[in-house]
C-alpha cells in the first residue's frame, strides 16, 4: 500500500508541560486509524499540527504530494454572517465557487446570469458535485441553503462542517470527535459513510462503538508517547492490559535487581573508584526503570447520595408545546426507585425541554407534577457551569459546601474532593475560564455529584470526557442506588446504564421501550426487514405460481454436492481456528492477512452453503 503521511519524531509542548515527544508514525492508502487518549494528552492538537493548523515544536510530518485533506475540527469556524451555502463550499475546490453562484443565479431570477452560470457549470463538469451538495445538505437536515448559520443550533453546525468536510470527497481524512453533538441517527449515517467510503482516516473520537465499526487500528497516546495497536477497539483494549502488565513486571523485576545494586554502590567510597563504569551507568538506568510505571490518575466518584423514599416522581397528563411544536402531549409516567432510563431523538424534538420540565425549570401549560419529599435532583446541563468564569477553580466547590460527606462518616475538604477529580493544588488556582473542555466537564460533574443527589438527571454527559473517564462514570451509575436520566448519543454508554428507552419521536408522541439502545436498534431493524418483505399473494394465485418439484440431479452436480460437503466441512474449520486465534489475544507478524483471510472465508462459505441448499433440493 502507498504511504500517504508519514510523522517522524515529532514533539509539542506548552510551556514546561510536554504533550508527547518524539513520536513517530506512519499512515498508509486504506487505514482507518482511531486516536485515544486521556483528556490534556494532545490528541486534538496532534490532529492540528498534521493539518498544518499548528507548528510543532520539532520533528517532521511529510505528506504524499498532491493528496487531497479534509479537515474537520472539534470546534469548526465559520465566518460572521455566512449563510448554509457559504459554508459548505468554503472550501479549496474549484467547483465550489461555481456551484455556489450557479444557486444563488438561480435564485435571483436574473436570465443572463443564469446562462452564464449554466456554462461555468459545464466547463468544470460540476453538475454532481451540486447534486451530491444538495443530498448531502437534505440528509444532514440543512435543506435551506439560505438560512445563516449564526442561527443554528451546536448539532446543526456540527452537521454543516461534516457536510463542508466530506463534500469534496478528499482522499484523506482528519476528524476531530466527529460525533459530538450529533443525534444517534445522524452518527449511525456517518458510520455508515466512513465505512464505505475508500477515503483513508484518521480520527479523535470517544464513541466507542464508532471505533470498534470503523477503525482498523487505534493510536494511544500514553505518557507522553504513542502506541499502535492493529485491530478494532476492542483488541486495543486487550493489548492495552497486556501492555500495562508486562510494564508492571518489568518495574518489579528492575526494583528486585535494584536493592542489589543499590547495596553494591553504597559500599566503601575508596573501593567505588574501582568500580566498573558500565555498572554504574546500568546502575541509574535501573533506578529510572523502577520509578518506570506511574500510578494512573483517574477520576474517583464515590461522593455519597442521600436516601430516597418509596415515593419518587410522578407525571400525570402533562402537556406542552411552543407555538406549533409540541413537546409533550398528555404524558404520564410514575418513576420508580432504580429506575435508570435513557431518552433518545433526533435533535430538536425536545429531549433538553422533557428534562428541564420535569424539574420544574419550564413551566407546563396542563397536567401535574408530584415529587416525593426526599427527592433530591442533581442536573448535570450540556449547557454546562453556570458558574462566573472569573472565579478559580477552588472557589466554585468551596462557595457550595466547606466540606463534602462521602458517606460512612467519612467528610473531605474541596481542596481534597477536588484532587479526586484530577484538579492538582495548582489546577485549582486557574480561573475558571482557562479551563478546556474536559475540565469544564469534570468541574461540572463534581458540582453535581458533591450536593448528594438521589436523582440524576444527565443531559449529555459523555462530551468532552475521555474514554477512561467515561467508564468509570459508567461503574458509577450502575451502581448508583437512586434513580437515573441519561440523553446521550454514546450508545455504548446507554448500552451500559440504562434499563429501558423513552423514544422522542415528535409532536409529543414518546414510546416506553424496555431494554438498551442496542435492544431498541435491533427491534427497529426487525421492524424494517418485515416491511420490505412483498405482501402474502391469495392461496389460489400461490397454488398457480406453485414451481414444479425440481428435477434429478445429474451426474455432474452430484460430484459437484459431493465436493461441496468437503470443501464447507474444511472452510468451516479453518474459520473456527482464526476465530480462536482472535479470541485468545495472542500477537503475531501476520496479522493483518490472517484478518482478509477470515473475510475471505465467510464469503465463501456463504457462496458455498448457498450453493449446497440449491442441489439439496434437488437431492
Amino acid at each position: 500500500m502507498a504511504n500517504l503521511l508519514s510523522v517522524e519524531n515529532l514533539t509539542k509542548s506548552y510551556g514546561d508541560r510536554l504533550l508527547f515527544g518524539d513520536i513517530t508514525f506512519g499512515v498508509d492508502e486504506g487505514d482507518k486509524i482511531g486516536i485515544v487518549a486521556r483528556n490534556g494528552t494532545g490528541k486534538s492538537t496532534l490532529l492540528s499540527i498534521l493539518a498544518g493548523q499548528e507548528a510543532a515544536d520539532s520533528g517532521a510530518v511529510v505528506w504524499r504530494n498532491g493528496l487531497r485533506i479534509g479537515y474537520l475540527p472539534q470546534d469548526p469556524y465559520f465566518a460572521p454572517g455566512a449563510t448554509v451555502l457559504d459554508a459548505a463550499l468554503d472550501n479549496d475546490d474549484p467547483r465550489s465557487d461555481v456551484v455556489k453562484e450557479y444557486t444563488l443565479a438561480m435564485a435571483s431570477g436574473d436570465e443572463e446570469r443564469c446562462q452564464k452560470a449554466v456554462h461555468e457549470m459545464d466547463n468544470l463538469s460540476a453538475w454532481d458535485y451540486e447534486d451530491r451538495l444538495r443530498q448531502l445538505l437534505s440528509r444532514l437536515g440543512l435543506p435551506d441553503m439560505s438560512k445563516q448559520v449564526d442561527r443554528m443550533s451546536g448539532g446543526q453546525r456540527k452537521r454543516l462542517a461534516i457536510a463542508r468536510t466530506i463534500i469534496s470527497e478528499p482522499e484523506f481524512l482528519i476528524l476531530d470527535e466527529p460525533t459530538n453533538h450529533l443525534d444517534i441517527s445522524t452518527i449511525e449515517w456517518l458510520e455508515g459513510y466512513l465505512k464505505r467510503s475508500r477515503a483513508t482516516l484518521l480520527m479523535v473520537t470517544h464513541d466507542r462503538y464508532f471505533l470498534d465499526r470503523v477503525c482498523s487500528s487505534i493510536i494511544e497516546l500514553d505518557h507522553e508517547s504513542l502506541f499502535q495497536v492493529e485491530g478494532n477497539y476492542d483488541m486495543y483494549l486487550r493489548r492495552r492490559a497486556e501492555r500495562i502488565e508486562a510494564m508492571a513486571a518489568d518495574v518489579a523485576r528492575a526494583k528486585n535487581t535494584l536493592r542489589k545494586e543499590q547495596e553494591w554502590m553504597s559500599r566503601q567510597p575508596q573501593a567505588r573508584a574501582g568500580k566498573a563504569k558500565f555498572r554504574i551507568d546500568n546502575f541509574y538506568n535501573l533506578k529510572e526503570r523502577a520509578r518506570g510505571l506511574r500510578q494512573e490518575k483517574n477520576v474517583k466518584l464515590d461522593a455519597a447520595s442521600s436516601r430516597i423514599g418509596s415515593k419518587i416522581f410522578e407525571a400525570e397528563g402533562i402537556c406542552k408545546k411552543f407555538g406549533e411544536k409540541v413537546i409533550l402531549d398528555d404524558f404520564t409516567y410514575t418513576f420508580a426507585p432504580g429506575d435508570k432510563l435513557g431518552i433518545v431523538g433526533v435533535n430538536g424534538v425536545g429531549k433538553s425541554t422533557f428534562i428541564k420540565l420535569l424539574q420544574g425549570l419550564i413551566p407546563a401549560d396542563s397536567g401535574e407534577w408530584n415529587v416525593g419529599e426526599t427527592v433530591r435532583f442533581g442536573y448535570y446541563s450540556q449547557d454546562g457551569i453556570s458558574f462566573d468564569n472569573n472565579k478559580k477553580v477552588i472557589d466554585a466547590v468551596s462557595e457550595i459546601a466547606d466540606d463534602i460527606d462521602l458517606g460512612e462518616g467519612q467528610r473531605i475538604a474541596p481542596m481534597q474532593y477536588l484532587q479526586r477529580f484530577l484538579f492538582s493544588p495548582a489546577d485549582q488556582q486557574k480561573y475558571i475560564y482557562t479551563l478546556s473542555g474536559g475540565e469544564r466537564c469534570r468541574l461540572h460533574l463534581a458540582t453535581v455529584l458533591m450536593r448528594q443527589p438521589n436523582f440524576l438527571i444527565l443531559d449529555e454527559p459523555t462530551n468532552d470526557l475521555d474514554i477512561i473517564t467515561l467508564g468509570i462514570l459508567e461503574e458509577y451509575l450502575a451502581s448508583f442506588k437512586g434513580c437515573v436520566i441519561v440523553i446521550s448519543h454514546d450508545r455504548y454508554f446507554l448500552d451500559n446504564i440504562v434499563d429501558h428507552i423513552f423514544v422522542m419521536e415528535g409532536d409529543g408522541v414518546i414510546k416506553d421501550f424496555p431494554g438498551n439502545y442496542s435492544d431498541y436498534r435491533t427491534y427497529l431493524n426487525s421492524i424494517e426487514k418485515e416491511a420490505e418483505k412483498p405482501a402474502p399473494k391469495p392461496v389460489a394465485e400461490q397454488a398457480k405460481q406453485r414451481p414444479e418439484r425440481p428435477a434429478k440431479m445429474s451426474f455432474k452436480e452430484k460430484k459437484e454436492f459431493e465436493q461441496l460437503g468437503v470443501e464447507i466441512e474444511a472452510l468451516t474449520a479453518e474459520k473456527e481456528s482464526l476465530e480462536a486465534f482472535f479470541a485468545s489475544g495472542e500477537s503475531c507478524d501476520d496479522f493483518n492477512e490472517r484478518s482478509a483471510r477470515y473475510s475471505e472465508i465467510k464469503d465463501l462459505l456463504d457462496e458455498k452453503e448457498m450453493r449446497w441448499l440449491e442441489l439439496s433440493e434437488k437431492a
